[in-house]
């Protein structure tokens, strides 16, 4: 299990030439909360950002993301006309959505999201922050993705249970 942080940040090369195609800006999923690409960072000011569809991922290792061939590389135009909603950035980001339960108690916020090594699967889950304090004081939480939840505008919604589900993990500090 990995988290979507340890994939933002790593070189992306293209293995047929050794050439580096960028580096991952952001994870981008779907209303299933399925990853379906990466975002590439911008190669010039003058440029637009780039994405990489995730069924063009040749592997997700610890140090770098590779990829077959150039032709890989996407505009960043073409996952926006998907819908694709980037995790940390952009107008409908995920991160720091709060986690609300059907009922009106709120869980936390999405700080981060928890995934299958291969890069592709669905979400398995959530980290939860109640504020940088709290974070401190007693950790942040994690919650099993729910069977069925509501991506809103201004929230994500969960079932009752998701309440009971949610454990406390151990944050390190270098994070």
């Amino acid at each position: 299990m990995r988290k979507a942080r340890d994939i933002i940040g790593l070189p992306v090369f293209c293995v047929s030439t050794g050439k580096r195609a960028g580096t991952v800006r952001d994870v981008l999923l779907d209303n299933e909360w399925t990853i379906l690409g990466v975002m590439l960072d911008a190669r010039h000011w003058y440029s637009s950002c780039r994405y990489i569809p995730a069924g063009e991922i040749t592997a997700c290792g610890q140090d770098a993301v590779t990829i077959a061939d150039m032709k890989s590389v996407r505009s960043y135009a073409e996952a926006e006309s998907l819908g694709l909603i980037p995790l940390n950035g952009g107008k409908h980001k995920l991160k720091e959505l709060p986690v609300i339960t059907a009922d009106g108690l709120q869980l936390g916020t999405i700080e981060d999201v928890y995934l299958l090594e291969q890069l592709g699967t669905k979400i398995i889950g959530f980290e939860l922050s109640e504020g940088f304090v709290s974070d401190l004081m007693e950790g942040r939480k994690w919650l099993p993705m729910p069977i069925s939840l509501t991506i809103g505008e201004d929230a994500v919604i969960v079932p009752l249970n998701s309440r009971l589900e949610a454990e406390e993990i151990f944050v390190s500090k270098e994070e």
